[in-house]
């Protein structure tokens, strides 16, 4: 990233999550309760598991800010883990010798990798026996700080009317016809609305209802599922990113940030995939320019377009249109019904550890992708507009504005 920076750390079972986000402009208005917006949408959704009943997560702001305000210093943040208080002596930072393994088995040695995860791969890497120096750390809770760092980016960007939000559009085997290729600002909003009102993140209320249908019968199995969500940015000018050299794409800033979400597996732009197999004249966005009457973002004047298969990204930067990516997230892969595997000591055939988890975990997945998402375009927002203070970059961003509707 070229303006923002940020780091996480923490692991799932661990005392807290800390993070700390550098490059947010000062004068931004922040507060905890921002924060905790997203917090609390990340632990929702039908399927998640006995840990959402545990944790019911809050965000410390430890520096940056100042009565109410940002500072244009390193914003830290906190989020503490209530199930601390059980695993003290198994995740205890000083080494004692006194302690023993009892019969609670989350006391022992973790030997078993679960296929699909990072254990095998990492323990090797690290040199440990112990796959739980590995578990902690690659565990999805460390999402709950990339949420929260990536609802201060959107709280600098809703000051420019910018907008992210996700829904699901596939869970297992259903899907939702759903589309955003036509949908102007407004209507992305206003699926994005209905979406929150479904305990699966989704905009259809008769696929909803047969989503959570699933989600019980593969619970029923001992199963999980995966799916597919779509997060999109509305309000962005055109000229984020740039084409000048491949790290600068913005289209591949974005795919890298959300394939770096745990059990991402595919991300596509746009029509992505599906523009593989349909002819050019079927899915390029022609381009109209009117003098009035914008019919698809309400704009007084300029260019348009009627269609949005690109997902409002050309050349590695926005055109103006909203940008829309879909994800892909494969199955939980920790299962009540274990897979095969192989103690990592003995070498011997064993049922891979189960540990509490979630049956599915899409529509929450769609959040954390909302926060990458907001994070990258942030950065590539600070990075066309520059400025120290909230107010240097508002100027500088009218007098774009300004440029691109007399272009």
């Amino acid at each position: 990233m070229k303006r923002i920076r940020f780091l996480t750390s923490g692991e799932s079972h661990g005392r807290a999550l800390s993070g700390i986000i550098e490059g947010i402009p000062s004068g931004v208005p922040l507060a905890s309760a921002d924060i905790d917006i997203d917090l609390k949408r990340r632990q929702g959704g039908y399927g998640r598991g006995g840990r959402m009943k545990i944790e019911s997560d809050h965000a410390d702001i430890l520096s940056g800010v100042r009565k109410g305000k940002t500072l244009g210093s390193p914003i830290a943040l906190m989020i503490e883990n209530r199930d601390w208080v059980n695993w003290q002596t198994v995740m205890g930072v000083e080494y004692s010798e006194q302690e023993t393994e009892t019969a609670d088995s989350k006391h022992k040695q973790v030997t078993k990798p679960r296929p699909g995860h990072a254990d095998l791969a990492g323990a090797i890497k690290y040199d440990t026996h112990d796959i739980r120096d590995i578990l902690e750390r690659s565990s999805a809770r460390e999402t709950a700080m990339r949420v929260a760092l990536g609802a201060v980016a959107k709280k600098f960007l809703s000051d420019f009317k910018i907008l992210t939000g996700s829904y699901v559009v596939r869970l297992g085997s259903l899907r939702t016809a759903v589309s955003s290729r036509k949908m102007r600002d407004d209507q992305l909003i206003e699926i994005f609305h209905k979406a929150e009102k479904s305990p699966v993140r989704c905009p259809d209320s008769a696929v909803s209802k047969k989503m959570v249908a699933l989600i019980d019968a593969a619970m029923k199995k001992g199963d999980s599922l995966g799916g597919l969500f779509e997060v999109f940015v509305t309000g962005l000018p055109p000229g984020l990113g740039s084409h000048i050299q491949w790290d600068r794409r913005l289209d591949g800033r974005l795919a890298q940030a959300v394939m770096g979400i745990q059990a991402m597996k595919g991300v596509e732009i746009g029509s992505g995939f599906e523009m593989a197999g349909r002819s050019g004249s079927k899915v390029m966005d022609e381009i109209f320019c009117a003098a009035k009457g914008n019919m698809l973002n309400g704009k007084e004047k300029g260019f348009y377009r009627k269609t949005n298969y690109a997902g409002g990204i050309e050349g590695g930067m926005t055109n103006g249109m909203p940008v829309i990516l879909r994800a892909a997230m494969k199955p939980i892969p920790t299962l009540r019904r274990p897979l095969r595997s192989v103690d990592i000591r003995t070498k011997e055939a064993i049922e891979a550890m189960y540990e509490r988890s979630d049956i599915c975990a899409v529509p929450a997945a769609g959040v954390i992708g909302e926060a990458m998402v907001a994070l990258t375009i942030a950065d590539a927002f600070l990075e066309k507009f520059g400025g120290d203070s909230l107010s240097e970059v508002r100027r500088n961003y009218e007098s774009y504005i300004e440029y691109v509707n007399s272009f």
